[in-house]
């Protein structure tokens, strides 16, 4: 009897402490999605303040009277510019879709190479690629520069896309995805006289499903956020985030357009982060390959 008692008493401890480990969890998770939530409400607050709240000291972190005036100030403003606003859209999603569509393209072929193929300095390649990781596109900006201006890209979509085409997170995040592709399934493949081609387009990328959306919230997001300003100076080619940020440039009174603006922006990402997360929690409840 009294080691029954014992056993409840040791139960109801491990299962105390096991609770308050999974409050203490919830209680960081919740205030660390709180921090990192904080910058879009501060946006969002920031773009239905009316000016004469805009100069308030110390700032409010509330709006008192909302308004959707800097809405409309950030068309008419956009509008008011040398070309139209609808122009400006068409080149920032045609430069998004290029970018993404290229992206993962080349990022799951080479990575299909570098994972499932025997390639002369292939681990040297590997640890480039995670080197490369650690560092900014920002690094290699000027020699970019020169390529370009070489080859005469600047000034055009070129100057814009193909910088951004070659992404070392995408092609690492697809390389590590496919190492775990058997090598079994691969080689039943070549018997039934597939090639690499086939193998890697018909049997490797349909199981690739959820590293495949990551890729593209990835590539979506960093290409929807190209600016290119000095790469592009026709006005006909630039892109929505550097005619905002040319339109919150002007001073303080336009803080409340760039504020819309950086709602406007937001939108996209958010929409297709809410997509593909779908099927990437779907793909891997649902899909696994064991050898």
């Amino acid at each position: 009897m009294a080691r029954t008692i014992e056993t409840v008493k040791g139960s109801n401890k491990a299962v105390g402490s096991r609770l308050a480990g999974n409050i203490a969890i919830f209680a960081f998770l919740l205030i660390l999605g709180l921090f990192m939530l904080f910058p879009i409400y501060l946006t969002l607050i920031m773009s239905i303040k009316p000016v004469h709240e805009l100069f308030i000291f110390p700032p409010k972190l509330y709006v008192m009277d909302p308004t959707l005036d800097n809405f409309r100030d950030m068309f008419e403003t956009l509008s008011e510019m040398w070309v139209p606003f609808s122009r400006y859209v068409f080149n920032s999603v045609f430069v998004t879709v290029c970018v993404t569509v290229a992206q993962c393209v080349f990022a799951s072929m080479a990575a299909f190479v570098l994972a499932k193929c025997k390639v002369p300095g292939g681990n040297f390649l590997n640890k480039v690629i995670v080197t490369s990781l650690l560092y900014q596109s920002n690094v290699i900006y000027i020699m970019q520069y020169i390529v370009m201006a070489k080859l005469h890209m600047i000034n055009t979509y070129w100057a814009l896309i193909l910088p951004s085409v070659a992404s070392p997170m995408c092609l690492f995040l697809m390389r590590q995805s496919m190492s775990t592709v058997p090598d079994a399934m691969i080689e039943a493949a070549k018997v039934d006289g597939a090639n690499m081609f086939t193998i890697c387009w018909k049997i490797v990328m349909p199981n690739q499903k959820p590293a495949l959306m990551t890729m593209i919230i990835f590539a979506f997001q960093a290409a929807w956020n190209i600016q290119g300003g000095t790469l592009v100076y026709d006005e006909a080619l630039k892109t929505l985030p550097t005619v905002i940020a040319q339109a919150g440039s002007a001073g303080l009174a336009r803080l409340g357009v760039a504020s819309a603006g950086a709602v406007f922006m937001l939108v996209p990402p958010i929409v297709i982060f809410m997509l593909a997360q779908k099927n990437v929690i779907e793909t891997m409840a649902h899909s696994g390959i064991k050898d």
